[in-house]
């Protein structure tokens, strides 16, 4: 088995993070193009804890080297991922629970993904996830498989990273011009009172 784990950073508070996280893989992001599908299959509260688990089916679409290929017996261009997410607003936590389900006979994959804030205008990110090849054979093709998945994950990592800034600085862009438009609203349609206010004052 082997074990990838990183840390991060987000200059962004958690309520925006946790927000945004659902459209960690919209259009705005574009270093997630090999995520091909995000479907939601279960959604409920917790009456007692207030927390929300979902469950999602997440396809993705990348390539693997032509010898994994191989010595897994097939195309390896597309895989589905079962993710099961918690958020539990009382901790201020969120917290993702992934394991792959292409190839699960043959490779074990378990990601650990959590959000918590740092201050009021930071949020970390932390990430473990435990790889296992389970297919037969030298350890030393085990080895291989395991680094080579290991490697994959550190460089998903960086673009995960840059992806999710873009989407963090979207959303906090299009949440201000909302609120702005909002203001402006408010404001137009209480102008007819303010006028009516203005002319009685006059009057008096």
């Amino acid at each position: 088995m082997k074990v990838f784990s990183n840390a991060e950073t987000f200059n962004y508070s958690w309520e925006e993070v946790s927000t945004a996280n659902w459209r960690k893989y919209c259009p705005w992001n574009e270093k997630s193009t090999h995520v091909v599908a995000v479907d939601t299959l279960s959604r409920s509260v917790d009456p007692d804890t207030g927390i929300l688990r979902t469950e999602r089916l997440i396809t993705c679409r990348q390539s693997a080297p032509d010898w994994l290929k191989k010595m897994m017996g097939g195309a390896m261009e597309e895989s589905q991922v079962l993710e099961t997410s918690y958020v539990d607003p009382a901790r201020r936590t969120v917290t993702m629970v992934s394991a792959n389900l292409t190839w699960s006979n043959l490779i074990n994959v378990q990601e650990t993904v959590v959000y918590r804030p740092l201050n009021a205008h930071q949020t970390q990110f932390t990430q473990e996830a435990q790889i296992t090849a389970l297919c037969g054979g030298w350890q030393r093709i085990k080895n291989s498989i395991e680094d080579t998945l290991v490697k994959r994950f550190r460089e998903n990592a960086v673009k995960g990273k840059e992806g999710f800034e873009a989407v963090l600085e979207m959303s906090r862009r299009v949440f201000a011009e909302e609120r702005e438009r909002e203001k402006m609203m408010m404001i137009m349609a209480q102008a007819p009172n303010i006028r009516r206010a203005a002319a009685e004052a006059d009057m008096l």
